[in-house]
């Protein structure tokens, strides 16, 4: 399978992943939530998802939290610690998921909170971390929106207006979007019409195929 950038970063992302959060947390003292919605914005996550080898090999997890919050004052001295935090576990796993799946950090977090996922620190820590992966790929496959239902409420569309306004059966579609049926797998005569009726290209409805067991 494609990763998201090459392996040999993959220790260094997921050290400085869980760094960065355990150092925001426990040395600045910031909300794991807010901070991470501002990881989520920042040019810092862009580079991290797509494997800027400038980024994952020449800085740190605190530098790259520094960067997160645009901080130009005096920097906090980082208080050694013995342990791994439930923020840094956190941080770990998030990298090594984001690398196998190549799913951006905002789509995975549409589709299940933050604070939740770090609850899951008991027992997935003391698990291999495929156990982590197959946990969060069945939560983003549930809790995610499909691309069909995406592109048709952009459009400003019904199910039975799609349905009306591209031919392929209103049941049918229903089944897609309620993931019944694999739109990957559908007849390519419908994802034409369903790409037609809804001014985008035909691979834009596909789902992202999710295959972290495979690895």
């Amino acid at each position: 399978m494609i990763h998201a950038y090459d392996k040999v970063y993959l220790e260094k992302a997921r050290t400085a992943l869980g760094r960065m959060l355990d150092f925001a947390v426990y040395d600045l003292h910031l909300d794991l939530t807010e901070f991470w919605k501002r990881f989520l914005d920042s040019d810092v996550c862009k580079r991290f998802e797509q494997g800027d080898s400038s980024l994952l090999a020449g800085m740190s997890g605190i530098e790259m939290a520094y960067a997160v919050i645009g901080d130009t004052s005096e920097r906090v001295q980082p208080k050694p610690s013995m342990d791994r935090s439930e923020e840094y576990w956190l941080g770990w796993a998030l990298a090594y998921y984001q690398w196998n799946t190549g799913i951006p950090f905002r789509e995975i977090f549409d589709a299940e909170d933050i604070m939740k996922i770090k609850a899951l620190y008991s027992p997935y820590h003391e698990m291999d971390i495929r156990h982590f992966c197959d946990l969060l790929d069945e939560r983003y496959l549930s809790n995610r929106t499909t691309k069909l239902k995406q592109y048709r409420q952009r459009a400003g569309l019904s199910q039975s207006q799609l349905a009306e306004e591209s031919g392929v059966p209103l049941r049918t579609i229903q089944q897609y979007e309620q993931r019944q049926k694999n739109i990957n797998m559908a007849r390519a005569e419908y994802v034409i019409k369903l790409a037609k009726a809804l001014y985008c290209e035909p691979e834009e409805l596909l789902e992202k195929v999710v295959s972290s067991k495979r690895v």
